[in-house]
């Protein structure tokens, strides 16, 4: 910086041969006595050394020279005042620069430091230049520190010491010195300044450290230039990129002081890349502990392998945290579906593990696998190359002996499957927006706690959110949006799954999905199902629907509270079974559904709300809470609400205990399902034995195998017609389906009766 170039000011004085007249012999001020005619001065117009200079005479205890012009003074500026003086006769005095410090109205600024450091002349004809610099700042080398008070000043010289020596005085100059100070001033070092060179092939890791060390608070520049780094690297200090870097994949970049990604890309130029290494970073310095992608839309081509971008890592298990921006899928074959069809062996003492897989070297972690008997969202978890074998994320319910299997690989924006464990990792405020292309996050194959909360899965191909394990133990989901990629197709059409959970402890909170084929395929124990939404719907008439939430294991320990179900239904099954007949255990049991809307429009007679799905024989309820629940069928009416499917088998409704279904309500529902069921029965001929149905109003088709009360609500009258006092005894589970109850009398009546019907 130069304000005689910059801003134009004159900083300069008047040379001496322009006249003595602006030469002040006291302060400079306006009106003060000069040199111009004085008779102990005079313009020497030739000198072996100066040119041009003036002669003094010393007269006065301090003789004074000041440039009367007013040399402005502003902040951030430096100025440095030099003289060359030489003695020529007589006593030799003393000599220093000095100023006048004055405001913009002309009044002395008093305290402040107006003079240079004095030196002594000490031979007659030796040159001695001094300087002095003065500026606004206490920065080193200054020797005038005037602030920001004063506007401008008159600056000059001092001649001090014995009278009557003369000297000669070379024109003083006055210049902006500014630039001197740039690197005090300045809040940054340059890489380029300790060594580094950007022509992108020489290793400049070890200058930048250097840089940094002497940064020292201050900004880190990284100038024009591509910089390569033959090792990782540490910023302690902030840093700005105006050039970038390149590194190898196992060279960590991490910025202390700038965790972002936007500075990422502008380190590496590069989107994707710069994801990846700030990843890499988060996962091997302590200090960052949460990645802001800075609101900016990431462009990536293909799926980001987590594990690949932080090659020194095979797990990790402290709390990590990326938010803010959105994924934003481009590109095609990268995203299309790896599929491997192997014949392999399979037997129910090993549930979770095929044997003698041909192929295994081609088959992923994290596959889907298909064939007979595998149920729904069941994945690879471990393959072993070298024994063949291949660890699933579940059992499958009837696939013992040999056959073939498919196993089709997803490619997903984050996949966390190469880690064998990612445990209390979180992501939010992120959209996966896959374009149809892609799918939204693999979890590793093990791990606990990770949570997704306010993200948005926008238009995935086949998956929202996938465990191939049981990384999803402990898995948090709240208030995210699924958002289809199959809106135009029927439902039993699709193929897109908002989300799989194999392990215990899954909370499902708050969500929104639509047009799914299922929301949640959940497995393990535990989960928590509360305050979604989901619809999927379509614009067939008597259209079928699909399963929006599938519990996946008999014995499941769930709550569905809260939800809003919207043309779909739950789905209860066992397919997690490697022995799906019941031979022991808790059956089909402690489940809570509480406090639901359920709401379905055009939808066939025959659907239902709550769909049981024995895989096996001889399975009944050992639990189940249906209460409070608001069922409603517009554009049309349905059957009932619950029911059973019996693809592979039916529920032993002989068997059973602590069914609780009470409490709803039901609108354009033909059949309301009660447990227990209040049976009003009039008896209007004598007889007895009282027949009394229960009309398929016990859930799920149940059998009347209890009765918790009698009460008669009219007089019992014999065939004399008068009124009797008795009570009958009670034979269950008449009629050819067993839903019937007969009340037998010692005597025939007629009359009206309550009772109070169980099916548990």
């Amino acid at each position: 910086m130069n304000k005689a170039i910059t801003d134009g000011l004159v900083l300069m004085p008047t040379a001496f041969a322009g006249g003595l007249d602006v030469w002040s012999s006291e302060n400079g001020t306006p009106g003060s006595d000069t040199y111009d005619g004085a008779s102990n001065a005079a313009f020497v117009p030739a000198d072996s050394d100066f040119g041009g200079c003036l002669e003094l005479l010393k007269t006065e205890s301090t003789q004074k020279l000041r440039y009367m012009a007013q040399t402005p003074i502003l902040p951030g500026c430096y100025l440095r005042i030099t003289a060359r003086v030489k003695a020529i006769s007589g006593n030799l005095p003393n000599v220093r620069i000095a100023g006048w410090a004055a405001t913009a109205g002309g009044a002395h600024v008093n305290g402040l430091t107006e003079l240079g450091n004095s030196e002594t002349l000490q031979t007659y004809g030796s040159v001695v230049e001094l300087s002095a610099i003065v500026g606004s700042g206490a920065r080193g080398g200054v020797d005038m520190i005037w602030g920001t008070t004063p506007a401008y000043g008159h600056f000059g010289l001092d001649l001090t010491g014995s009278n009557g020596g003369v000297v000669r005085v070379d024109d003083i100059r006055i210049e902006d010195i500014t630039g001197e100070f740039y690197r005090d001033m300045m809040n940054w070092v340059d890489v380029k300044d300790f060594g580094a060179v950007g022509n992108g092939s020489t290793d400049c890791a070890a200058a930048f450290e250097a840089a940094d060390a002497a940064a020292d608070g201050k900004r880190v520049l990284v100038s024009e230039g591509e910089f390569f780094l033959g090792s990782s690297v540490t910023f302690e200090n902030p840093v700005v990129f105006e050039g970038t870097v390149t590194m190898g994949t196992g060279s960590i970049f991490s910025l202390t002081k700038n965790f972002d990604l936007p500075t990422y890309i502008n380190a590496f130029g590069n989107e994707e890349l710069a994801f990846k290494k700030a990843f890499q970073a988060m996962l091997n310095n302590a200090d960052h502990e949460s990645l802001d992608l800075g609101g900016r839309r990431i462009t990536i081509t293909e799926p980001i392998d987590l594990q690949a971008a932080v090659p020194n890592r095979g797990s990790y298990a402290q709390r990590r945290h990326i938010a803010n921006g959105q994924f934003y899928v481009s590109g095609d074959s990268a995203w299309e579906p790896d599929v491997v069809t192997s014949q392999a062996t399979y037997s129910t003492s090993e549930g979770r593990r095929l044997r003698n897989v041909s192929n295994a070297a081609n088959i992923q972690v994290g596959s889907l696998v298909s064939g007979n008997g595998v149920g729904r969202e069941v994945y690879v978890r471990e393959v072993n190359v070298a024994t063949q074998e291949v660890t699933l994320s579940q059992p499958l319910y009837d696939a013992a002996g040999t056959q073939n299997f498919t196993f089709t690989r997803f490619k997903y924006i984050f996949d966390f499957s190469g880690f064998s464990k990612i445990s209390a990792f979180s992501v939010s405020d992120i959209e996966f927006q896959c374009n149809s292309k892609a799918n939204g996050i693999l979890l590793s194959p093990s791990g606990v706690a990770f949570h997704v909360r306010d993200c948005f899965f926008t238009r995935p191909k086949h998956r929202g959110i996938s465990s191939p394990g049981e990384g999803c133990q402990g898995l948090l989901v709240d208030r995210c949006q699924f958002i289809t990629n199959e809106g135009g197709t029927r439902s039993q059409d699709r193929i897109s799954v908002g989300i799989n959970c194999n392990a215990n402890d899954f909370k499902l909170r708050n969500n929104r999905a639509s047009q799914f084929r299922h929301f949640a395929v959940i497995g393990g124990e535990n989960a928590m199902v509360t305050g979604n939404h989901f619809f999927q719907g379509d614009d067939e008439p008597d259209g079928v629907r699909t399963a929006g939430i599938v519990f996946a294991q008999g014995f499941t320990s769930a709550t569905f509270d809260g939800n809003y179900v919207d043309n779909a239904f739950l789905e209860w099954s066992n397919e997690y079974d490697s022995e799906p007949d019941f031979t022991g255990g808790f059956s089909f049991g402690s489940l809570s559904i509480t406090d639901n809307v359920f709401l379905s429009g055009d939808v066939a007679p025959w659907f239902g709300y709550i769909v049981i799905k024995p895989h096996g024989i001889g399975h009944f309820f050992t639990g189940l809470n249906v209460t409070g629940n608001k069922f409603r069928s517009i554009n049309g009416t349905i059957d009932r609400v619950d029911r059973v499917d019996t693809s592979f088998s039916d529920l032993d409704m002989s068997k059973g205990k602590n069914v609780l279904f009470t409490g709803n309500t039901f609108h354009n529902v033909v059949t309301a399902a009660h447990n227990p069921l209040r049976v009003q029965h009039d008896q209007n001929s004598h007889q007895s034995t009282w027949t009394v149905r229960t009309e398929g109003k016990l859930p799920f088709g149940g059998r009347a195998r209890g009765v918790d009360g009698l009460v008669a609500t009219s007089k019992l009258k014999d065939t004399s017609n008068v009124t009797a006092y008795d009570m009958p005894n009670v034979n269950l589970e008449q009629g050819s389906d067993g839903s019937e109850v007969d009340l037998r009398w010692a005597e025939s009546y007629a009359g009206n009766m309550t009772v109070i019907v169980r099916m548990d």
